[in-house]
């Protein structure tokens, strides 16, 4: 069995399983919906690329359908970037407005009508002969490219404006979650070069034995990235909630006052009765709070609120309120009279909602685990 025909088997799961998980988004119940569909159209559009490595020849007799699979990558970083959009933000909802990321699409598909979609076959042979040398192509390869530098870049933006917003607004947010679709982000990112790769071993040295083994190559990285984005699925079933498409970092809204006598004495006031308010009242204990709960609580505009702990105590709202939690399971778990109380008891009763951020945070204030430091207390 030669590299071509692992290539194939290869290819062949990959593509199976793909479907088989776009299928499954477009028909599982569930309140992400669109997100779900959005991703099922992202991999469907990568099982029809895909193909191409089930082919050993030009297929001569369906080029149609070939040149239509050619164009359906215009509409593969596009896809992505809606996606993540869609994942990121709550309230996204498709629009006309959006109709225009298929402009690509469209574009490449005229220029199919006028050179294959119409013509007889000797038409469409020579007209795909010439592609290579065609300016027209040339730029529709270029412009390919540009965009998914554009949409992948504008993606990795959107996830890290949006990893931002979550931790100033909101507790328990599902940053695995975010952290995960990074990796997947970048994973596809890495794939496309060893497409850009092969596109320019064939612009340089041509359909040789160096290109057929890069094909080969993107043929296994393609399973690899399914099989990942599958665990990935698996491992987290179900997508954070999002954040409110209207909220911003507190930077992008609140210039930090210029430190002065008279700025210090006031935000020193507001944090110590903030402090005050959190250890007298307990809010964290609220596995939902979020800072509109917070400053509704305190009576205070939530900008300022935000504010006075983002840039003046320099901590995200996630942090600030995890620690009082830390401390408060650490009274506990130093407790003899509560000893029988379980890990997950006590993770619930102090506010966190699922034991892998609870162990997170915890380590990451003491620098052990909830476990250790029951046996051993500092």
């Amino acid at each position: 069995m030669d590299k071509y025909s692992f290539l194939e088997i290869a290819a062949f799961i990959g593509i199976f399983l793909v479907l088989f998980l776009a299928l499954f988004l477009l028909t599982v119940k569930t309140k992400h919906k669109l997100a779900n569909w959005l991703l099922a159209f992202f991999l469907f559009t990568n099982a029809v690329d895909a193909c191409k490595f089930l082919m050993r020849d030009f297929p001569v007799h369906f080029i149609n359908l070939e040149a239509f699979r050619w164009s359906i990558n215009y509409l593969v970083p596009a896809s992505f970037y809606l996606y993540v959009l869609s994942v990121c933000f709550s309230k996204f909802r498709l629009q006309p407005k959006h109709l225009w990321h298929t402009i690509p699409f469209v574009a490449f598909n005229l220029y199919m009508a006028y050179g294959i979609y119409f013509e007889d076959r000797v038409s469409k042979v020579n007209f795909i002969n010439a592609l290579n040398e065609s300016p027209i192509m040339q730029f529709f390869y270029f412009l390919f490219e540009f965009l998914f530098q554009v949409y992948f870049i504008a993606s990795f933006l959107v996830i890290r404006k949006s990893k931002t917003v979550y931790l100033e607004n909101y507790t328990n947010p599902n940053i695995s979650i975010l952290n995960a679709l990074y990796k997947i982000t970048i994973l596809y990112y890495v794939l496309h070069f060893l497409v850009l790769i092969r596109w320019l071993v064939t612009y340089f040295f041509g359909w040789g034995e160096i290109r057929a083994w890069i094909v080969t190559l993107d043929g296994f990285a393609f399973f690899f990235c399914t099989c990942w984005y599958l665990f990935v699925a698996l491992n987290k079933p179900e997508f954070f909630r999002g954040v409110n498409a209207q909220l911003k970092p507190i930077v992008e809204l609140i210039p930090k006052q210029k430190s002065s006598p008279a700025v210090d004495d006031e935000k020193n006031k507001q944090i110590l009765a903030l402090k005050e308010f959190m250890i007298e009242k307990e809010p964290y204990l609220n596995s939902s709070l979020t800072i509109q709960d917070l400053a509704e609580q305190l009576n205070m505009p939530v900008k300022d609120l935000s504010a006075l702990i983002n840039l003046y105590m320099n901590k995200h709202f996630f942090d600030f309120i995890n620690e009082y939690r830390i401390e408060k399971a650490k009274e506990i778990l130093k407790d003899p009279l509560q000893k029988e109380l379980t890990i997950l008891e006590i993770l619930y009763q102090v506010g966190f909602n699922s034991k892998s951020s609870f162990s997170t945070s915890f380590k990451k204030h003491t620098g052990t685990t909830p476990t250790d430091f029951r046996k051993n207390p500092i």
